[in-house]
């Protein structure tokens, strides 16, 4: 089993190796030009962010700075749409379903570190992918751990710290994430408090 082949099986791999570094380079080289895009060249962002990332749907856009390690293993469906900061971590797979929206300063992270300290000082690691599935809205400042599958419509409150998989049509939040309720009739009525959606429309 090669480097790559581990890096993708949640196997142990040797995180210094000189690879790594090599083949991260045309990743930075790419991520630089789109953080230092001019506003007026959205054209000019769209192409690299196709060229950075595995895979990039109709309508997608995302605010800069984007910090990625690889961006290779990151897929977009259709109109995902990410604010400012947003960093993920993708040493293994990170798939984003059509329709996602991610809040300022989200983290998204693909890979982690044993928790043995002996295994961590020989610079260890492995990875676990992450899914957010079709319609997800994650808040500001949330981080999303190795491993979690974030079930379609569902709603991840700002802050959050999410370590297990979150279910379907749900609005989850706290450290650590947990179900808070499921979203039903009363969210189509209202969109904030006691707001009603029918007044809250253009």
């Amino acid at each position: 089993m090669d480097l790559l082949e581990r890096m993708e099986s949640g196997k142990l791999f040797y995180a210094g190796d000189p690879e790594l570094s090599r083949a991260k380079l045309r990743c930075k080289e790419l991520l630089y030009d789109f953080n230092h895009a001019r506003p007026s060249q959205a054209g000019e962002m769209l192409a690299l962010l196709g060229q950075l990332l595995g895979a990039v749907g109709e309508g997608c856009w995302i605010e800069p700075p984007l910090y990625v390690n690889w961006g290779s293993r990151i897929t977009l469906g259709d109109h995902v749409y990410a604010n400012t900061g947003l960093t993920v971590i993708d040493d293994t797979f990170v798939n984003i379903g059509s329709h996602v929206m991610l809040g300022p300063r989200v983290t998204i992270s693909a890979a982690s570190h044993p928790v043995d300290p002996e295994l961590r000082r020989q610079a260890y690691q492995y990875d676990l992918p992450v899914v957010l599935e079709e319609n997800v809205w994650v808040g500001a400042g949330a981080t999303i751990l190795p491993g979690v599958t974030i079930g379609k419509n569902s709603v991840i409150g700002a802050g959050s710290v999410v370590d297990r998989d979150i279910p379907p049509d749900v609005v989850a939040a706290g450290v650590p994430c947990r179900v808070l309720r499921e979203i039903g009739p009363r969210d189509r009525e209202y969109y904030h408090k006691d707001w009603p959606v029918k007044d809250g429309l253009a």
